[in-house]
């Protein structure tokens, strides 16, 4: 299709100290602002005597909370994951919100590849790149595996891999093991898929209807940018939730 042009991977924008900056890695560092500026400005606002912006927050935190300790079995433990779940569900959602803006897609740079003009965008969803998907994934699976060592002991934890009470536990071992790897794959893959599907269809529509009718497809992709954030913290909470159990 002449005048769309769709790149897989992420594309480079400018290089620090040999170092390449991809779009994705820049609406990461825009993405991490933004969850700091909110951040400073939730820290500044809040009271004693809470408004209303601050009561539906507090709400939500609490619901939030109270749908972890169904999971985690009690409030204390739900309250102990809760910074790694809540914070992988913000970057998540504020990356994927952000990359569909009105705009964000038509800002890059042009240059010249094999005699055809060529347009980079300057900002891309960070979830439409598989290094970051892979790489949260690692983050979230191996924070469930330390999480487990903290909470029962390296040498139980470990036993859960490596179990040499017979043959059935020792082959059940080693299948948790291969499904630790499975979920690294699986995770990045999901979020990936979702989201940079998502980017296309956006752009294949603006570029066949560019007025009025890909709004109902943006209005969608807000909804498929939380579910995906949803799914990707509440898969993070289970997964810790079984990491750290006794049984």
């Amino acid at each position: 299709m002449e005048g769309v042009h769709i790149e897989i991977a992420a594309e480079e924008i400018f290089e620090v100290f040999g170092f390449p900056v991809t779009n994705t890695l820049l609406m990461g560092w825009i993405t991490l602002a933004v969850l700091g500026i909110l951040a400073y400005l939730s820290y500044k606002r809040f009271s004693l005597i809470p408004g209303m912006l601050q009561n539906l927050f507090e709400l939500a935190v609490d619901k939030l909370l109270d749908a972890m300790a169904g999971v985690f079995g009690t409030r204390i433990k739900a309250e102990k994951y809760f910074p790694i779940v809540a914070t992988i569900f913000l970057f998540v959602l504020i990356s994927n919100w952000l990359g569909i803006l009105p705009g964000i897609g038509s800002v890059g740079l042009k240059e010249i590849e094999d005699g055809h003009e060529k347009f980079i965008p300057l900002f891309r969803s960070t979830a439409s790149d598989l290094n970051f998907t892979l790489a949260l994934a690692i983050i979230a699976v191996l924070a469930a595996n330390i999480f487990g060592i903290a909470a029962l002991g390296a040498w139980r934890h470990a036993s859960k891999f490596f179990n040499f009470k017979g043959p059935i536990e020792f082959f059940v071992g080693i299948l948790e093991l291969i499904s630790e790897v499975a979920k690294m794959i699986s995770f990045s893959f999901r979020l990936f898929g979702n989201v940079f599907a998502g980017e296309v269809l956006l752009v294949i529509i603006g570029f066949l209807v560019p007025f009025i009718i890909p709004m109902p497809f943006l209005m969608l992709e807000i909804f498929v940018g939380f579910i995906q954030a949803l799914v990707f913290a509440m898969l993070t909470m289970v997964f810790i939730s079984m990491a750290v159990s006794h049984h």
